[in-house]
């Protein structure tokens, strides 16, 4: 499958992401963590993204689509990926739609978390990411073990400097003026469905099993049925 995870800042589409990752076993695209890892690494296309980040930006497009086209040339993403954080305006997924197109596939479903901008401030503002390995972590809902202390790799947890309450502000207003009108793009294609992230996590991962188990269903199905239609074309 290849699919594309949407909703607004803290939503809570990094850790759904994650956990659809780890379960379908296919590679992940988050641009925001690969912009992190390019800039920690010193490298000229991180180091331009986070001027752009730190303020609660979107990257340039031109910058954003590049290394997204990057990522989709190298091998793993022929079968299947997941798309976090990209596109994130209707310019970007015209580029990508023509990335796709060139790859002789496209996205199979986009899936859009929803929530209230009150529960996404008090998100947003008590997570904690850490330094080495950028598992995600929130002081109320998911603490870790020792304060300030990664459970996975013992690296030092911070607050993004796009997690302030100033940048949380700029994050939404262009969320609702730039990226919202990509969800009617998506609807108007077929492929977007709608999941209430104000539940529990593991409720929100529930919703999402549903809609990636019937898809998988369709698909696997249609896959008999081609081999049959091209068994029956050889008889």
């Amino acid at each position: 499958m290849k699919i594309l995870v949407m909703g607004p800042p803290g939503a809570g589409k990094g850790s759904q992401s994650a956990k659809i990752v780890e379960h379908y076993k296919m590679p992940s695209i988050s641009t925001g963590q690969m912009f992190r890892d390019a800039f920690n690494n010193n490298e000229p296309i991180g180091i331009e993204a986070m001027k752009y980040i730190k303020n609660g930006n979107l990257v340039d497009d031109d910058i954003t689509n590049e290394i997204v086209r990057l990522r989709l040339s190298k091998n793993d993403t022929e079968e299947s990926f997941l798309l976090d954080g990209y596109p994130r305006t209707v310019a970007q997924a015209i580029a990508l739609d023509k990335m796709l197109t060139d790859m002789g596939t496209q996205l199979d479903a986009v899936i859009n978390i929803l929530s209230s901008n009150d529960v996404l401030f008090e998100r947003m503002e008590q997570r904690r990411v850490c330094k080495v390995c950028g598992s995600t972590y929130h002081k109320m809902f998911k603490a870790p073990k020792v304060k300030g202390v990664c459970d996975q790799c013992g690296g030092e947890l911070y607050q993004r400097e796009d997690d302030t309450h100033e940048s949380v502000v700029n994050r939404l207003h262009i969320y609702e003026t730039k990226t919202k009108p990509l969800l009617d793009y998506y609807d108007a294609k077929g492929i977007l469905y709608n999941v209430n992230g104000m539940q529990s996590f593991h409720k929100v991962y529930d919703d999402i099993e549903l809609v990636l188990g019937d898809l998988k269903w369709f698909q696997l199905n249609l896959k008999e049925k081609l081999n049959w239609w091209e068994l029956q074309g050889e008889l």
